[in-house]
């Protein structure tokens, strides 16, 4: 049977109409059953907290539990693979952060493409570490722990929580600018690289400031300076490391990604939710309580913000040959 041709343009004109009002119905449906927000560090740590908050929010918002669930190693690459792996039907999210764009440089093996395989979502904070000692360390500023370092090479030592992550870099930028040797003592998190400074088992952390504000507050541990390009709204008494490093920057920061090919449905409505939240005065309020900012971007401007962070930092792991630990 022959279909004239204006019958077949308007069946075709018809069916996609029908294709794109089945796509917005899935996405308004979304979330059908509880969704995971994986986590490549552990508990306690600015990751598992920043996660939380917005996993309760979009709870509250959508209807379904979203849940956090901490799968640590290697720097956050096995809860990326996790993700990448997962079908894209945004019931599998990623807690993003810098490590993932250091890895791309700093593990030569990769079974995925951090930049290529997900979909970016949308931000969630920015923020300065703290650069924090414990407050025996005898030296009360950055000049001091510089001096102090210069003349006890390779006997002061660093924690992070992993080797490529925002802790681990902040301090392979410093020691590069400072012309310090620091030894590296990676840990499964940042929690955990704080206790062990708190127990004066490493002599300083890079730290994000959610984790490790109220040790400085209470005076258990001592901040000599942030990172960030500004100083920082919850230490606004604290100078920035650039003060005396000029150039210095190296802020954390944390988001939102979905496995590739998620339908832009979806992706939009996290966005428009995540954002929504992010504008909430009391969610601002206790991301400026943790020392964060919120990220509020597009899909599209937080996709720009990741290649750009990831060649940022594929310099410096190049510039100090780093390999992972």
């Amino acid at each position: 049977m022959t279909i004239p041709r204006r019958r077949f343009l308007h069946l075709a004109a018809g069916g996609v109409s029908l294709l794109a009002a089945s796509r917005l119905a899935r996405a308004q449906a979304y979330p059908s059953r509880l969704v995971r927000i994986i986590v490549g560090f552990g508990a306690g740590g600015a990751p598992d907290i920043l996660a939380r908050l917005i996993g309760q929010w979009l709870s509250e918002r959508l209807g379904q539990q979203f849940i956090v669930e901490n799968r640590v190693g290697a720097g956050s690459n096995i809860a990326t693979e996790a993700v990448v792996r997962a079908p894209a039907d945004g019931l599998t999210l990623l807690l993003a952060s810098m490590g993932n764009a250091v890895n791309a440089a700093l593990y030569g093996n990769l079974n995925y493409d951090f930049l290529r395989d997900t979909t970016p979502v949308a931000g969630i904070s920015r923020e300065p570490l703290g650069m924090e000692v414990h407050p025996s360390f005898p030296a009360s500023s950055v000049p001091e722990f510089i001096a102090y370092a210069k003349a006890n090479p390779g006997k002061v030592s660093y924690g992070s929580a992993g080797s490529g992550t925002s802790l681990h870099m902040a301090a392979e930028l410093f020691k590069m600018m400072a012309g310090v040797d620091l030894v590296h003592v990676p840990y499964r998190s940042s929690a955990a690289a704080l206790t062990d400074l708190l127990g004066h088992q490493v002599q300083m952390v890079f730290s994000p400031l959610p984790s490790s504000i109220e040790y400085v507050r209470t005076g258990r541990l001592r901040v000599l300076a942030t990172t960030g390009a500004a100083r920082s709204g919850a230490l606004p008494d604290t100078p920035v490391v650039g003060d005396f490093l000029p150039g210095y920057e190296a802020s954390a920061w944390y988001g939102v990604c979905a496995p590739r090919d998620t339908s832009a449905g979806i992706v939009d409505r996290l966005n428009k939710e995540i954002n929504a939240g992010l504008a909430d005065a009391a969610l601002k309020a206790r991301l400026a309580e943790l020392g964060s900012s919120p990220f509020i971007a597009s899909p599209s401007e937080f996709g720009a913000y990741l290649v750009e962070q990831t060649e940022k930092w594929r310099r410096v792991v190049k510039t100090a040959k780093l390999r992972p630990e």
